[in-house]
């Protein structure tokens, strides 16, 4: 018999009870701006006078009247269709080669790996001495010194290497996480499968890898990849860090410098919610979308 949702609540009330403070913030810290964001996606909203509605107006806007738009999107999905899966490939077969490592090898090489990510912004100023338009800087001092050019270059006003550039440094910087629960991941794959396997017929480690590995550990593959793609699409320090706020000729924007230029410094709050409304589904269909490919790993 079918119970309805208040007796199977009571029924388990202890359960409930202990998840009543996470739901709450959750309710006002996820699922609440989220819906706002939908709602003030539809008006004109300054912050001084009271919310306007508009309807599609801002939605219309976007795509046919915003250039910088255009370029942050392209940006931003390019962003993401390189970091994102290159990412993620890295930190998979690093965390694969180092799984078989002694372990304090393994918690050595896990730390200096996760590095990058503990130390995150502190570290532009290391990046922008690097990319240093001077002479002094040290690519353009390497280059002249190997005699490969012979004045300095501009790369962080450059609108040619702009991207690259933030696409290395971002790269750089989101090994750590997926890498983290890769090496987890790893961890917690029972050893019997393998030797079921060798009877089974698996002959080297890259079949081990495909039909053991990989599906024993899908929960970590997943929560790697919605990690990487939440990095990928959000990506704004970096930009404004090394490129400016704006870049030169917009050529570092993302979607997330966009919506904070509208939403912090012009207080077109219903604007900005409407490209945030845009992001948030980018990212919601890209995560089904690599869900579903990872479901299939292993078959």
């Amino acid at each position: 018999m079918k119970k309805s949702i208040a007796q199977t609540i009571g029924m388990h009330k202890e359960s409930y009870l202990l998840m009543t403070p996470y739901m709450i913030f959750f309710l006002l810290f996820t699922i609440l701006p989220v819906v706002l964001s939908i709602v003030l996606g539809f008006t004109y909203y300054n912050m001084i006078e009271p919310p306007r509605f508009v309807g599609w107006y801002n939605y219309i806007r976007l795509f046919l009247d915003d250039d910088i738009f255009i370029i942050a999107v392209k940006n931003t999905l390019f962003f993401a269709f390189v970091t994102g899966p290159v990412s993620y490939l890295l930190s998979f077969l690093v965390a694969w080669m180092i799984n078989d490592l002694s372990k304090t090898l393994r918690s050595i090489a896990t730390t200096v790996f996760y590095i990058p990510t503990i130390i995150g912004v502190s570290v532009f100023p290391m990046w922008r001495l690097i990319f240093s338009p001077d002479a002094y800087g040290y690519l353009n001092g390497m280059l002249m010194g190997l005699g490969l050019i012979s004045e300095p270059v501009a790369w962080l006003l450059d609108k040619e290497y702009i991207l690259l550039i933030l696409i290395v440094v971002q790269l750089w910087m989101s090994l750590g996480i997926s890498f983290l629960a890769f090496v987890a991941g790893l961890q917690t794959v029972d050893r019997s499968l393998y030797e079921a396997g060798v009877m089974d017929g698996i002959k080297n480690r890259f079949q081990e890898l495909w039909y053991i590995t990989l599906p024993s550990m899908i929960p970590q593959l997943i929560f790697g990849a919605v990690m990487q793609i939440v990095i990928s699409f959000s990506v704004a320090d970096v930009s404004i860090q090394l490129a400016g706020f704006p870049s030169t000729e917009y050529a570092g924007e993302t979607m997330v410098t966009h919506i904070m230029d509208y939403g912090s410094i012009r207080y077109e709050m219903g604007y900005a919610s409407a490209m945030a409304v845009v992001l948030f589904f980018m990212m919601v269909f890209t995560n089904r979308l690599v869900t579903k490919i990872l479901q299939k790993v292993g078959i």
